[in-house]
Formats: structure tokens, sequence, C-alpha cells
């Protein structure tokens, strides 16, 4: 499952792994996800700053609210 917005990327990891990686995250108190996107955000971050390189502005979220209920008074 992937977030709206945020196209969804492939690795392959075997299943015994891939299930104590999910153990190791749970006992974090993490998820795979926020754990592998942290580990992707800090090794970007480290990269550029050794570069020389501006970290890229996190693009603004859109949030959809559902309009509220009329009152028929």
């Amino acid at each position: 499952m992937t977030t709206r917005g945020t196209p969804g990327r492939m690795i392959r990891i075997d299943d015994e792994m891939w299930a104590l990686y999910d153990q190791a995250c749970a006992e974090a108190g993490t998820t795979r996800t926020d754990d592998m996107r942290r580990h992707v955000h800090s090794r970007v971050r480290a990269y550029c700053k050794a570069n020389g390189i501006e970290m890229p502005k996190p693009k603004p979220r859109i949030v959809r609210r559902k309009s509220a209920a009329k009152s028929t008074d």
C-alpha cells in the first residue's frame, strides 16, 4: 500500500529477513516504511552535506477535508 501522491518503490528482500526486520522495527516502535524512509533521508542528508549540495525541499502536502454538513434550521 502506498500513500497518495508518493510513488511506491520495489525492493527485493527474502521473506525471513523481511519478517525479522518487521519484528525489529515493531520493537523499536516504528514501521518498516518509516524506518527505511528515515534511513534514506539520513543518507541523502549526509551525501548532500559532504558534496555541498542543497537538500531537496519537501513538496507541500495537500490535505483534503470534507465540507461541513449544512444545517437545516
